[in-house]
């Protein structure tokens, strides 16, 4: 058995009584954030939600993925799958499918790490989240500033600025064979500064034959006088993973002989990806012009265990980018800002097969040995954009737009059709896998976008937004074609979303409450056919409260909830269900997020954790579900001396049995990626 603890965490109820970090008392509505508006602003008054997790928070939660970060954002819900992979959620239905992820855009330090037609559905795991200075999630497609993929929401890693004199090493030493080793220092030159922001993590694992090894670096300079700031970026990550797949059969999560057991033994994942960026930021009287050209180049080896035949896929994108902002004060009141994004990317995209598949004589026949899919994109997207902001006393309207242009010129290296990679024909009426001929596709699409805010209070206000986001077609929708299908008509994805809510701090309260109704419109996915297509629909309606209160000079709380119902909207048979009105599956209406903290001492504190994710279906008929679960979790921290701080935690404090992701398919019925039972971390940071 590989379940084992963490043997100091003993020490846990010697300490006396560890934690998170002091919290600040309640204050005033006033936060910083740059995901709003691309330079660092006020976001007080802005008609949207933006929620933010900031360095002591993420220094309390120690994550080592994401998703326990993002678990404290209301209507979040990222589900963890093995290793580092994931699927993500955001006033969504959990995105699943090749393109999917096209619905969610995911940023470090405002740079997407993925051009727009090439999404991955992980790649966060690009992001160094765990050294992270916060964590922005701008929620709805509120903003001009994000075009395709900025769907459902925004998620902006953004790094510390390491040019100030200054810095930590660290160790996070957790059960499972956890290990993180961590290093930030910089040096302040005056006019300006160099940093670096490392982590090495090698991780073990819970299940047999699993294992994480993944480096992360930030590297940062910065130059500045009286009129421009001029900061540059590197950011290089790569990850090598032992990857546990799917464990099959109902409720197989609650047994831990098969929750522990790896299926997929050969599964593995190899990502690497550097990104380089500068930006330049004048300051011209009232004004500000800011300017960021970028770099980036991915590359990735993944065994697609969960396919027929278990192909192996290479892909890689090598891109360069630019990014322009211009804020102009027209009068006292009035605020116009407009730019210009552009981007070059040359993607490339291979699957083959080593080996003969296994299994049934159809999948053998359709399902060849070799090549199956070899093709080019060359991808080129502009985007001009424009917003003017209104202040009338206590009033704010934003009015904005953005259009996009994307054209990819697709070279196939191969075969057209749905034969062999030699041409010949496959039994069964053909390959399982179809590749279109070279072509070019274009998408246009403008996006409106509609805000109003009223300062009814000093610290609270009130707001409406009104918006329009849209994805174009990735290139794995358009290009990886399978049957019958060779050649596809697809269009822009379109999601029309009103917002309502209040947001401020009110006596020992801070908080934002939110209502949304989302409808979106010529949804991508696979039909029964294996068919792409682009005729689905669903409606998207929620309330989410996220709330920090301070219950006594020593006790407070953070919670973040969410009810929502994600729904199909389009007439589809499926297993002689017509599905409309079916909740969409994997969308769990109610997800909630409980910390409740105790300052024991000045230097010391304690937290209990609740996170809660309701019942949800698993398959588009509604006709299995998985029940949700309940997992309780301890934190601590204590700041021994101003330089030396210990901190410790207890995940899954009861044990529970639960399933981090569940879902069906006919092929193998209910299938689950198991939550690790109980497990513990310490970690020790001495800072200068």
């Amino acid at each position: 058995m590989k379940r084992h603890y963490l043997p100091p965490l003993l020490l846990l109820s010697q300490l006396p009584l560890i934690a998170i970090a002091k919290q600040n008392d309640a204050q005033p509505i006033e936060r910083i954030t740059t995901t709003a508006s691309r330079v660092e602003a006020l976001s007080t008054q802005l008609p949207v939600i933006i929620s933010v997790l900031n360095e002591a928070q993420l220094n309390a939660i120690a994550p080592t993925h994401i998703e326990e970060a993002m678990q404290r954002v209301a209507g979040a819900n990222i589900q963890r799958g093995n290793g580092q992979e994931y699927l993500p959620a955001l006033r969504s239905p959990v995105l699943s499918g090749a393109g999917a992820c096209g619905g969610l855009l995911t940023l470090e330090d405002g740079i997407a790490l993925r051009a727009a037609g090439f999404c991955n559905i992980n790649e966060l795991f690009e992001a160094h989240s765990e050294m992270a200075q916060r964590i922005e999630v701008l929620k709805g497609p509120g903003s001009a500033l994000y075009g395709s993929n900025a769907v459902h929401g925004v998620i902006n890693v953004i790094t510390p600025d390491t040019t100030q004199d200054g810095g930590l090493i660290g160790l996070d030493y957790g059960s499972f064979g956890y290990n993180r080793y961590k290093l930030r220092a910089g040096h302040d030159m005056g006019s300006s500064g160099l940093g670096i922001n490392a982590s090495i993590t090698d991780d073990s694992g819970y299940r047999d034959d699993e294992s994480v090894k993944q480096q992360k670096v930030n590297l940062r300079h910065r130059y500045n006088n009286s009129d421009l700031a001029l900061t540059s970026g590197l950011t290089y990550t790569h990850l090598a993973q032992q990857t546990a797949g799917f464990i099959t059969g109902l409720k197989s999560y609650k047994d831990e002989s098969i929750a522990q057991q790896n299926f997929d033994p050969d599964a593995f994942r190899k990502a690497r990806s550097l990104r380089v960026w500068s930006n330049a930021t004048w300051q011209i009287n009232d004004d500000t012009l800011s300017t960021t050209v970028y770099f980036r180049n991915q590359s990735m080896d993944f065994f697609k265990h969960f396919l027929p035949g278990t192909p192996l896929e290479y892909n890689s994108q090598t891109g360069v980018g630019l990014q322009s902002l211009y804020q102009h004060q027209l009068e006292d009141n009035i605020k116009l800002n407009v730019g210009l994004d552009g981007e070059y990317t040359r993607a490339d995209f291979l699957q083959s097969q080593n080996k003969p598949t296994q299994g049934s004589a159809f999948l053998v026949a359709t399902v060849p040995q070799g090549k199956h899919y070899d093709y080019d994109v060359n991808a080129t997207l502009y985007a001009p954009f424009a917003s003017v902001d209104l202040q009338l006393n206590d009033w704010l309207v934003t009015l904005g737009a953005r259009y996009e242009h994307m054209q990819y010129d697709y070279t196939n290296n191969m075969l057209a059709g749905r034969t062999k990679e030699d041409g010949t024909e496959c039994g069964f009426g053909g390959c399982r896998y179809s590749r279109p001929a070279s072509t070019k596709n274009n998408f246009s699409n403008l996006s409106p976008k509609l805000g109003v805010s009223y300062q009814y209070t000093v610290n609270n206000l009130l707001y409406a937004n009104f918006s329009r986001g849209y994805r174009a077609p990735q290139a794995a929708e358009l290009y990886q074609l399978q049957r019958q299908q060779n050649t596809t008509n697809l269009s822009a994805e379109i999601a029309n979303n009103a917002e309502f809510g209040l947001k401020g701090v009110y006596q020992n309260s801070r908080y934002n409450l939110s209502v949304y109704a989302m409808s979106k419109h010529h949804t991508i996915y696979r039909d029964s056919d294996f068919f792409t297509v682009n005729n689905g629909s669903s409606r998207h309606r929620g309330i989410e409260l996220e709330l920090e209160h301070a219950l006594t000079s020593t006790w407070s709380v953070n919670f973040a909830a969410s009810y929502a119902k994600h729904s199909y909207t389009n007439e589809q048979i499926l297993n002689n269900i017509n599905i409309k009105d079916n909740d969409v599956d994997t969308a769990p209406r109610k997800i909630a997020n409980l910390d409740l903290t105790w300052q024991a001492f000045n230097n010391a504190n304690v937290a209990l954790q609740w996170h809660h994710v309701g019942r949800y279906y698993t398959d588009p008929e509604n006709l299995h579900s998985y029940d949700g679960h309940d997992i309780l979790s301890l934190r601590a921290q204590w700041q021994i001396t101003n330089n030396l701080a210990l901190a410790a935690r207890i995940i899954n404090l009861t044990d529970t049995a639960y399933a981090e992701r569940a879902d069906y398919t006919s092929f193998t019925g209910d299938r689950y990626f198991p939550g690790r039972p109980r497990n513990a971390m310490i970690s020790a940071t001495y800072s200068w």
